[in-house]
């Protein structure tokens, strides 16, 4: 009897040890990575109205088509559990986790949308077409699905605000929204003329729980890799402004500018912002 149960026993911790050697944790690399999902978005610095010197509102986009702003565009499907930007805001108000504002209104943020809206903006709505059905031989109309489209978005509008804090003596700078515009080619247009369109505005400080646990590739350094949050809090995109809060009903500098005007233009915006704080100081 001694004997079965020191047999019994003895199968017992080998079933154990082969159990924990089969449970045991693949490390996919050289070195185990903390785990994304539980990194919380960095936190910010609390401002108060009174300490508010000066401040201006900024409208900027990142064409996602040049260089240093292609990791917020690649990869275009999912890989290594890793998407892109605008798949990630898909998911995000699929999931019910941050919520779209209409972009054909205004960029105040007023107007939700569902989920179904922000498909039929992107051109994805369900149609009725006449099909053939092959065991009757006779027409039928058929509910046909669209599908979103999201490699049609090539840039992205940025609100922001520039302040200066004489708490800190110093020029910050808060990004407000984030807003993806499509660029496609209108069903039956033979010029083939390239339209633009705002598809949906996403409050930012609501999107930054979702962007800090996702991140982005980095082509140099697979050590170094940074969340959207990161991106974004960091300033590491490449972008030219658009428009600035002013009298004129926040016209967009295309109202009274264009080509290389509208650049230069453009580009006095952002030295005049630099030099605000620059002229602050005497040396």
């Amino acid at each position: 009897m001694r004997k079965l149960i020191i047999y019994f026993g003895i199968v017992t911790l080998l079933l154990s040890f082969g159990n924990v050697k089969a449970d045991a944790q693949i490390v996919n690399g050289a070195y185990k990575q903390n785990d994304i999902y539980e990194k919380k978005p960095m936190p910010l610095v609390s401002v108060r109205e009174s300490d508010v010197f000066w401040s201006r509102k900024i409208w900027r986009v990142i064409d996602l088509r040049e260089k240093m702003n292609i990791p917020l565009y690649y990869p275009t499907r999912e890989m290594d559990q890793r998407i892109n930007l605008i798949n990630l805001l898909l998911q995000g108000i699929e999931n019910g986790q941050i919520t779209p504002y209409d972009a054909r209104t205004d960029d105040d943020f007023k107007i939700p949308m569902s989920y179904a809206q922000v498909k039929e903006i992107f051109g994805a709505k369900a149609t009725t077409e006449q099909r053939v059905n092959f065991d009757t031989g006779e027409r039928e109309n058929v509910v046909v699905q669209g599908e979103v489209r999201p490699n049609e978005i090539k840039q992205y509008m940025i609100k922001e605000e520039w302040y200066f804090d004489k708490q800190t003596s110093a020029l910050h700078v808060r990004i407000i929204g984030i807003c993806p515009i499509r660029e496609y080619v209108r069903e039956g247009d033979a010029s083939g003329q390239v339209q633009r369109q705002k598809v949906f505005w996403v409050y930012y400080p609501e999107a930054r729980p979702l962007l800090a646990t996702n991140l982005v590739l980095n082509p140099y350094n697979d050590a170094r890799q940074n969340s959207f949050d990161d991106i974004f809090i960091k300033r590491q995109f490449n972008s030219y402004i658009v428009k600035e809060s002013n009298m004129y009903n926040n016209r967009d500098i295309s109202a009274y500018l264009t080509g290389k005007d509208a650049m230069l233009e453009s580009q006095r915006i952002e030295e005049e912002i630099f030099n605000y704080e620059q002229d602050l100081w005497e040396y």
